[in-house]
């Protein structure tokens, strides 16, 4: 009998414990049904240099273009550089700073400062576009500036991953511009004013590094060409490439 009450006492003091994490098994089974919350909020960094290549032809070249961005899943700041280098001076060098947001499953809008600071005359611009993955998943992004000095400007550019094999992709490319007025200090014409294309085939050592090979494409356009010309530039080349992409 005593036996029969001593168990009965502990089975009473119990109870409460018991039903409490049963209440909190269940609180945490309708909240999280799939699982732990996904957490959206770490701030991310990554970076990727995905072109840094000499060019040979009758002349020789090196040109970069690379970005880096750091934030969460919904808010970025991104960091674009890009520019080439010939004849020891620094030509094309575009440099961004854009903050970063979706607006679609596959695509972001961007918004910053542009500054061309290179061996030319700099100039800054206000920038605003979007980035991100078209139907097929070419990557495309389109920009629209305004600078300091009353000009408007447009970028597009697009490339597309063809993987031949698990390590070995072809990559097609282009960049075109356009400007609104002429800026003969920076050899600009108004209207479309360059065109840079390439088809580049790398060798993906390990996801995070890879040497390519290819060749590339550059022509200058209208009031940009004679410019151009009359400094004594190239104005239109086909070259071979060889460079490293790599990111981290």
């Amino acid at each position: 009998m005593r036996i029969a009450c001593a168990a009965f006492a502990v089975v009473l003091l119990l109870s409460p414990t018991v039903a409490l994490a049963q209440h909190e098994l269940g609180e945490a089974s309708e909240a999280a049904p799939f699982g732990a919350p996904v957490d959206d909020q770490h701030v991310w960094f990554h970076a990727i240099l995905n072109q840094f290549e000499g060019r040979f032809a009758d002349e020789q070249s090196l040109r970069w273009e690379g970005e880096a961005w750091a934030g969460t899943d919904t808010h970025r700041v991104f960091l674009k550089s890009e520019g080439e280098m010939e004849n020891g001076a620094v030509r094309d060098g575009q440099h961004e700073l854009l903050y970063d947001h979706p607006i679609a499953t596959y695509f972001d809008v961007q918004a910053g400062v542009r500054a061309d600071i290179d061996d030319r005359p700099g100039r800054t611009w206000a920038a605003l576009g979007i980035e991100g993955l078209a139907p097929q998943f070419f990557h495309v992004a389109a920009r629209a500036y305004a600078s300091d000095r009353g000009q408007i400007a447009t970028k597009f550019s697009g490339s597309y991953d063809l993987f031949l094999t698990q390590r070995l992709v072809l990559q097609p490319e282009l960049e075109v511009n356009l400007y609104s007025k002429s800026d003969p200090q920076r050899l600009i014409g108004a209207g479309f004013s360059d065109l840079d294309t390439g088809l580049r085939l790398r060798y993906e050592i390990s996801r995070k590094f890879a040497p390519y090979i290819g060749v590339a494409y550059e022509t200058k356009f209208a009031g940009t060409e004679r410019l151009a010309a009359a400094a004594g530039e190239t104005t239109d080349a086909v070259r071979f490439v060889v460079g490293i992409r790599s990111w981290f």
